[in-house]
């Protein structure tokens, strides 16, 4: 059994501006399969990065690196910097938990009903489903809307 590669999908961006501008970094992603494969998915998303800061930006200038790109952006008064890099993940403490190997189940999971699943409902009350975003997190947080507290 062959196993897959994880790459997770980093960026550092400027936050702040001032004296109090400083690099903060999130993972944005996670690709398995080929480094290119990741990359390219890298690529995708550092194309279309909008950043914080600057909030009006002059000049925008994408540059590919040996680990990823570089995107600078000029504003009015300062200059703007997120570093996307591709990297192998190794560890993860907050990992899903693998899935168990379907030789090793010992029995089948009961019949269930086919019931029709139950519509969800946006947080507020609303009548339409919550909207996801491509790593199927929800666009509108549960606390938007919220009048009272928990």
């Amino acid at each position: 059994m062959s196993t897959r590669t994880t790459w997770a999908l980093v960026v550092e961006t400027t936050q702040g501006i001032g004296q109090r501008k400083h690099m903060a970094a999130e993972v944005l992603a996670h690709v398995e399969g080929s480094r290119e494969e990741a990359l390219a998915e890298l690529e995708r998303r550092a194309r279309g990065h909008v950043p914080e800061h600057p909030s009006s930006p002059r000049r925008r200038r994408l540059v590919r690196t040996g680990d990823g790109f570089l995107l600078v952006v000029d504003g009015a008064w300062q200059t703007f910097a997120s570093r996307f890099t591709v990297g192998e993940l190794l560890a993860d403490s907050d990992a899903p938990p693998a899935p168990e190997p379907v030789a090793a189940r010992s029995a089948p999971p009961p019949d269930v009903p086919d019931e029709p699943a139950a519509p969800a409902v946006a947080p507020g009350g609303a009548d339409e489903p919550d909207e996801l975003d491509e790593d199927g997190i929800p666009v509108r947080p549960a606390w938007l809307g919220r009048t009272g507290r928990p």
